[in-house]
């Protein structure tokens, strides 16, 4: 968990990764791939559609079979998961990112920060990009919990990040303090000022409440040279193989001057398509839901078992006081 007094450069670089994440994808209308028309390539668009108007509601309903979307809603109900957000490398940063833009005193204290941190840093800013996309990229390549597909996908992804960030005009006052009130106001809008209150909220209504941060999100890296939403409209998506209910597809855009290419497996279930990866992701989460329901319901059967085994020494002690009576 974040606090505000440690709320630096490397957790900005760390909600900018996770941000783009889950929003990897875009729409436009550039040379199609082969195959772009086909359902598969179709089911990745649709997801790209829905975080591109800021839809995480309709991205959760289409990222999972129904029954499925249905576990993981109350699975967050439960405690026991975040999903779609925890679909996200260094998932375990937003929560406390909640926190940290949620405060009450968020703008004049990340200001404060900004001025002791960042103002004047240029330099030192520059060489901070550079040093965490090299540790980024040498960490999703080599570390953590990903398949060879997202390795690939998210080496790529950093490196354009590092690129842009040693490029992007960090250190500069007047955009920091307009970055700061955007994403600040639509923090405390959004009403959710941590993990707890997420739960509370539960998961399409928090989904829903989280919209306008990452339009606010989107805001801040076009202020900085990153014009997300451009580098998303650029996004291509083909078919290399299908057979039976397993597909491959190729995705393609641009990350500011870093092309990204990358595979996706997708799965066809009950007549419809899905990306591996959030059905894995889902799986993932439902099978520690479960586990975590175990270990925290009441011991009934041994209760049950106890009950039983005190029954019949209460009937012998009757018989005895009815043996010994006149």
């Amino acid at each position: 968990m974040l606090s505000r007094g440690s709320f630096s450069v490397r957790h900005w670089w760390l909600a900018s990764v996770g941000m783009l994440l889950l929003a990897g994808c875009g729409r436009n209308e550039p040379p199609a791939l082969q195959g772009a028309a086909t359902e598969p390539a179709a089911a990745v668009r649709q997801l790209a559609d829905y975080l591109h108007k800021g839809d995480l509601v309709g991205f959760s309903r289409a990222a999972v079979p129904p029954s499925t979307h249905q576990a993981l809603g109350q699975a967050w109900a439960e405690g026991h998961s975040l999903w779609p957000l925890t679909g996200l490398p260094l998932d375990e940063h937003l929560p406390g990112l909640l926190e940290v833009l949620a405060a009450e005193d968020a703008e004049a204290e990340l200001q404060r920060v900004f001025k002791a941190q960042f103002e004047g840093q240029a330099t030192n800013l520059r060489q901070t990009a550079h040093s965490l996309g090299m540790f980024g990229a040498q960490y999703v390549s080599h570390q953590g919990d990903y398949s060879e597909l997202q390795r690939e996908h998210y080496r790529q992804l950093v490196l354009g990040l590092s690129r842009w960030a040693g490029q992007a005009p960090l250190s500069d006052p007047a955009l920091a303090q307009a970055t700061i009130a955007g994403l600040t106001q639509a923090a405390h809008s959004s009403g959710l000022d941590g993990a707890a209150a997420l739960q509370a909220a539960g998961m399409e209504p928090a989904l829903e409440r989280l919209s306008g941060l990452q339009l606010a999100m989107f805001e801040m890296f076009a202020r900085y040279g990153l014009d997300l939403r451009q580098s998303l409209a650029g996004l291509q998506v083909g078919l290399l193989q299908e057979q039976g209910d397993q597909a491959l597809v190729q995705v393609q855009y641009t990350l500011g001057e870093q092309a990204v290419s990358f595979k996706a497996q997708m799965r066809r279930i009950d007549g419809r398509w899905y990306m591996q990866q959030n059905l894995d992701d889902a799986q993932r989460i439902l099978d520690a839901a479960a586990q975590a329901r175990q270990l925290q319901a009441p011991p009934a059967a041994a209760q049950g078992s106890d009950d039983a085994g005190t029954e019949p020494a209460q009937t012998d002690v009757q018989d005895a006081q009815m043996a010994s009576g006149p």
